[in-house]
């Protein structure tokens, strides 16, 4: 969402700060309007979409965005990536993921490739990520959780995940208190990814057991660059 290469190419579009996260990353679906991309992003108050996301849109169109967004992904690649068998096998995990209902993975699987090997790394990392995403928010949904209830239910989410994007104190402990009233909340939430979990791993079946191996290792590696 953040990173010095994404800061910089929002300046040199001339864009306000944390604008070309959201009109970037939404314009591989055109121009949506701030309440589509409140509710496909999920996790952010609406008042944050309504912010920033008019004035990026006036200003860049969508091809000009999701370039400027591919052109700072790219730039990130080269800073913490390096040359990977994933090059390879993220396209074949990409080019077999069923999009159906999955509007942003939709989106971004019609954007061309990069050729630099580096850069196709980066470019199926953020592309598999909108798939993992797509597929847990219909899970969520599926298990009747709200996005923003799930990040009270993650242990890794919680109180500090909403402060950090965008969610005033007030109106995080509120939407705490509300969720927390439901006994059920981190059953659902764990149900959740379990399900995730397991459209992933049915993805993961594209590849013959050498080659999952060498996607387990590569990803592993990331983790340790990152």
């Amino acid at each position: 969402m953040t990173s010095p290469e994404l800061a910089e190419v929002e300046r040199e579009a001339g864009l306000g700060r944390r604008a070309l996260y959201f009109r970037g990353r939404s314009a591989v679906l055109g121009d949506p309007s701030p309440a589509v991309v409140a509710e496909l992003f999920g996790i952010f108050p609406r008042w944050v979409v309504d912010a920033v996301l008019p004035r990026a849109t006036e200003r860049l169109g969508a091809d000009a965005a999701v370039s400027a967004y591919t052109e700072a992904l790219y730039r990130w690649s080269k800073a913490h990536l390096r040359e990977s068998p994933l090059a390879a096998l993220l396209p074949r995990l990409v080019e077999a993921a069923d999009a159906s209902g999955l509007a942003l993975f939709a989106g971004w699987q019609q954007v061309e490739w990069p050729s630099d090997p580096v850069a196709r790394v980066g470019h199926g990392l953020m592309l598999l990520r909108e798939y993992r995403g797509g597929l847990h928010f219909a899970a969520l949904r599926a298990v009747g959780l709200t996005v923003p209830e799930a990040v009270v239910a993650d242990p890794e989410g919680g109180r500090a995940r909403l402060l950090r994007t965008a969610w005033s104190p007030e109106a995080a402990d509120e939407l705490i208190a509300r969720a927390r009233r439901r006994p059920d909340l981190e059953a659902r939430w764990r149900r959740a990814e379990s399900l995730t979990d397991e459209r992933m791993a049915e993805l993961l079946e594209v590849l013959p057991e050498p080659e999952l191996g060498e996607l387990v290792r590569s990803l592993a590696a990331v983790g340790r660059e990152e």
